[in-house]
This record gives C-alpha cells, structure tokens and sequence, in this order.
C-alpha cells in the first residue's frame, strides 16, 4: 500500500528549493518538549545532516529524562542555559524549521529573536489554527504527530531510502508518544504503513517502548500510588481528576518527566471517558492543565475555552493562573457546563 500524497506539492518543491541554497539550518519545537517535539526534531535533523548540512536543534528548555537515550539528544541546545549561542544560531541560520507548535508564544522567550531572524521558515505542525510567522506553512491537524508528518515530508521529498536508523527512532518515539502508545488519535491504516518502513530501517519498537515507558525511577511508582489515593471520580460526568501539589512533587523528588502518561490512567476506570490532570508549577503561580479523553469528546473544546490552551480531539491542556483549589474548582465548574456536551459524547458501553 502506497503512502497517500496529502502534502501540497508546491509547498514541497518550494522546500526542496530552498535546500539546495542553504547551509545553516535551525530546527525548534514548544517550551516543556514532549516525546513528539523531541523526536520530530531529532528525526528531521538527521535526515538534514545527511544532505550534508550544518544542523542544531535548538529548544526552548530541556525534555523528561526518559528521552535522553534518543540519537543526537545530547547535541541540543538548550536556550534557557545558553542563550548567547542559541541567539547566535538563529540569528545565522539561513533556514529555521519550526516544529509542534502554531505560534511563536509557544516557544516562550525564544519568541523575539525567532520572529525578528532574517532566516527562510517553515512551519511543519499538526495543532489547529496556526499562525501566520511562516513563509511556508505545512499544518495539517489530522495527522497523529508532527514526526508522522516529518516522515511524510522526507518520503514526499524523494529521500525515504536515505533515512537512517537513527532518524527513524527519532520520528517513531514521537509518533507513539503522541498517541499514548498507538491507544489514541491512532485508527488510520497509513500510520502503520509508516510503522512497517520504519521497522525496515531496523529499529526495534519493543526497545523503545520499554526505554520510554518502564524506565522510571521508584519515586514515580509511589508518586503514582499516591495520587491515585488522592484521585477524584465524577461518575455523573463520566470523568476523574488527578491532582498534584509543589508539596507533593518535594516529598516524592519529583523530576522533570514523572508525571508523564499519569492523566492517562484513570481513562481505565469503567464509565471514565474524560480525565484531568493539574500539576503546580514549581516557579510560577499557576497550575499546569492535562485533559485526556477517549473516543469522540472534544477535550480540546474546553481546553481551550476554559483553560486559555488547546490541542487535539483526544489530547489537549492548558493553564490556571491561581491555586491548586482555584484550579479544581476550575475543572469541575468545567464539568457541569460541558455536561451535555460530555452525555452526547459519551462511548457506547460506558
């Protein structure tokens, strides 16, 4: 089964031409880097460096510890711990790809020099409503990732046979962990198409998954125990809430990355189609907002409407400037004015 040719041609072509110029190539994704930022990034730069550029994947601030293990992770740059040389790389670069993210507040203090670079851009992206800061905008919400569409753009390019093993890690780490393990936004037979060219590059999907899913440490095992304890259930709503306090993240030596997957887990309680996660933020006063839900709730709905974020159908997050209870109230005033919404939604069987 041939892969469907989805992307515009002309936008391709006019990619291709700008790489047969350029030398100097940036490549950046959203502050708080998830398994998808990293891996589109690292994937895309190493298909670059194969067409014998000079390539850096500069991001905003540094990613969860259990994607480290990635091919070419330890060559980032990150901005918030070197600023000047960050700085001058976008400054110089002749190309900067701009990857996961529709607008240039998404990649925080980042945003200035970024916009002001005299760079060419392309926006290579699958979130809604992207932003005009792009000369070339390759945006496309129906993709399950942006390192699916990376994939996409190399094969459309004509250089499928040049991809290295290593790229396709990369692009696969962010293809399942922006699908939580292919169990969402995952039921389209051309993604396994991709899975089955990129296992023929020889990566091993098992080796990944354990390295990104069961490489924890102790404390988040028992993080995860304990906020199960602490876990409210809304059975009228069909939704549960996890919750979890700068107190808690001291007393459990919380790291950047443990709470990863946890607004997962309660989408396995019977009747549960919605869930929610509120994590404080250990600088600023506010709360960070996780919303997951299965089957066809818009979570993105209120994610954006009651949390001043967005995403995807089945992914989505946002923020509350305030307290830990500023934000549950938050979150459950949410589910009475979304209660239509969520009864109309709801899975059969539940």
């Amino acid at each position: 089964m041939p892969l469907k040719k989805i992307i515009d041609p002309s936008k391709v072509n006019h990619f291709a031409r700008w790489l047969t110029r350029a030398e100097r190539i940036v490549i950046t994704a959203h502050t708080q880097p998830d398994g998808d930022a990293v891996g589109s990034t690292l994937g895309l730069r190493h298909f670059l460096e194969s067409l014998g550029k000079d390539v850096h994947v500069v991001l905003p601030n540094p990613f969860p510890d259990f994607l480290r293990w990635m091919p070419g992770s330890r060559d980032i740059v990150f901005y918030d711990r070197n600023k000047t040389f960050a700085d001058r790389l976008i400054v110089g670069a002749d190309i900067i790809c701009c990857l996961d993210f529709n607008t240039p507040r998404r990649v925080g203090p980042m945003a200035e020099v970024l916009v002001a670079s005299k760079a060419r851009k392309i926006l290579i992206d699958h979130h809604i409503d992207p932003e005009p800061f792009c000369d070339i905008s390759i945006s496309m919400p129906e993709m399950t990732s942006t390192s699916e569409l990376v994939f996409r753009l190399i094969c459309h390019l004509g250089y499928f046979s040049e991809l290295s093993r290593e790229a396709a890690e990369c692009i696969y780490t962010g293809m399942m962990t922006d699908t939580g393990g292919f169990t969402y936004n995952s039921n389209h037979a051309d993604l396994y198409y991709i899975i089955v060219e990129l296992l023929q590059k020889g990566i091993d999907k098992d080796v990944i998954y354990r390295r990104v899913f069961n490489t924890f440490n102790e404390s988040r095992l028992r993080l995860m125990g304990h906020l199960l304890t602490t876990m409210r259930v809304y059975p009228e709503h069909h939704a549960a809430l996890l919750t979890l306090t700068k107190t808690e993240q001291q007393g459990f030596d919380y790291v950047r990355g443990d709470s990863e997957g946890f607004v997962n887990i309660p989408l396995g309680i019977k009747g549960v189609f919605l869930t929610g996660f509120l994590r404080e933020d250990t600088e600023r006063t506010l709360i960070k907002v996780s919303l997951r839900s299965v089957g066809t709730f818009p979570c993105n709905v209120p994610a954006a409407e009651d949390f001043g974020g967005g995403g995807h159908l089945n992914a989505a997050g946002g923020e509350v400037h305030g307290t830990m209870d500023d934000a549950i109230a938050r979150f459950e005033e949410m589910l009475v004015r979304r209660a239509a919404l969520i009864e109309e939604h709801a899975p059969h069987g539940h």
